[in-house]
């Protein structure tokens, strides 16, 4: 094992999941509603609490493990979270009341984000996440960072997507939105961002307040 794989490895195994979103990865995978991993849960969380997340977005609710993980790190924050799946949405509801998330914290839109997402107001939300149809990925950041604060974030799990953007000859349309996303948002004015390659990869985008 090279020293970098080595690293990935250990990186991935030193995050601790609490028992509550252990218990809803373990259905969320029952239904193959691919769970993000805890390593990139607990940037999530970090980051929701780092900014002090009130009002938090998230584009493809799985079966909650991502949502569970960003209100970790926000104990006051209001979730809004969208997916096209009712199964999933179901099971998100039950492990945020397994969890004992308040029902006010946590509001679940039956939907496709691109019918939902024009309709919300822009400048309202501290955190956008994006974890739905891959092909689409360009055109919901550009509604995060739309519906973010200045200051905010926009938050991309999977961006790496399984090691094909870093392979050139791959060239498929999910690889080549992420790869596009990865360049345009790292050259843009108008935003901070950071590429992390634990688990998944996760891209972290700041909008840059205006003067």
């Amino acid at each position: 094992m090279s020293e970098q794989d080595a690293n990935y490895r250990f990186a991935a195994e030193s995050a601790v999941e609490p028992d509550h979103i252990a218990r809803a990865r373990a259905h969320a995978l029952e239904l193959g509603a691919a769970p993000v991993s805890a390593a990139v849960g607990a940037q999530c969380a970090l980051l929701s609490a780092a900014s002090q997340a009130l009002n938090i977005v998230e584009i493809g609710t799985g079966a909650g493990v991502s949502g569970l993980w960003l209100l970790h790190g926000a104990p006051r924050a209001t979730l809004t979270t969208i997916d096209s799946e009712p199964e999933h949405l179901a099971a998100a509801r039950q492990a945020f009341a397994d969890a004992r998330i308040p029902p006010a914290r946590a509001r679940f839109i039956t939907g496709r984000a691109s019918d939902v997402l024009p309709r919300m107001n822009e400048a309202s939300y501290d955190i956008v996440l994006v974890d739905a149809d891959s092909e689409k990925v360009i055109d919901y950041v550009e509604h995060g960072l739309r519906l973010v604060r200045a200051g905010g974030i926009v938050l991309v799990p999977r961006v790496l997507a399984g090691g094909a953007v870093a392979d050139p000859v791959k060239r498929d349309p999910v690889t080549t939105a992420y790869r596009s996303l990865i360049q345009e948002t790292q050259s843009s004015p108008a935003v901070i961002g950071a590429l992390s390659i634990v688990g998944e990869g996760l891209l972290q985008l700041t909008t840059i307040p205006s003067d």
